[in-house]
């Protein structure tokens, strides 16, 4: 096994209401389209929840506090050596005024079932459910080939 040569640091974060048992989801255009949670790259010198932080103001407008880390997720190109580490947070302590959409796409709130039943998720967001709702797994690994995702993933 060989070292990690290059490596992409992201987030993402679920924010929920829990007045309304709903989470809020980012339909997101471009890269990794479709239903996701808001999220982002860490930039240099940046913490990772300050990070996490900055992108959720960013694509919704709101500030966030009191993120809780729910888990991670770790792509390794084993061709490369590269891998993709995404931190996962959530929280229900936010303020501010919801942005309808931004460049990354439209913001709406939506119940857990509606998100989990959607046809529009973003690619292997699904996979990223257990995390987030059942508290089930800390890591979420995928060895990847750099091209097709044909790997088994491996909860942790």
């Amino acid at each position: 096994m060989g070292r990690i040569t290059k490596a992409e640091i992201v987030n993402m974060i679920m924010i929920e209401n829990r007045s309304t048992g709903k989470v809020l989801v980012l339909d997101r255009r471009g890269s990794w389209p479709g239903l996701t949670f808001p999220g982002g790259h860490v930039e240099k010198g940046e913490a990772f929840v300050d990070a996490a932080v900055r992108e959720a103001k960013e694509e919704t407008g709101l500030d966030v506090s009191k993120l809780r880390c729910c888990g991670v997720v770790h792509w390794s190109n084993k061709k490369t050596g590269d891998c993709y580490i995404e931190f996962l947070y959530k929280t229900s302590c936010f303020y501010g005024k919801l942005i309808d959409e931004t460049v990354e796409g439209s913001i709406c709130w939506m119940t857990p079932e509606e998100l989990k039943n959607s046809n529009k998720l973003s690619p292997n967001f699904e996979m990223y459910f257990p995390m987030f709702f059942d508290n089930k797994y800390s890591e979420l690994y995928f060895d990847w080939d750099g091209e097709g995702w044909n790997s088994k993933p491996e909860y942790k």
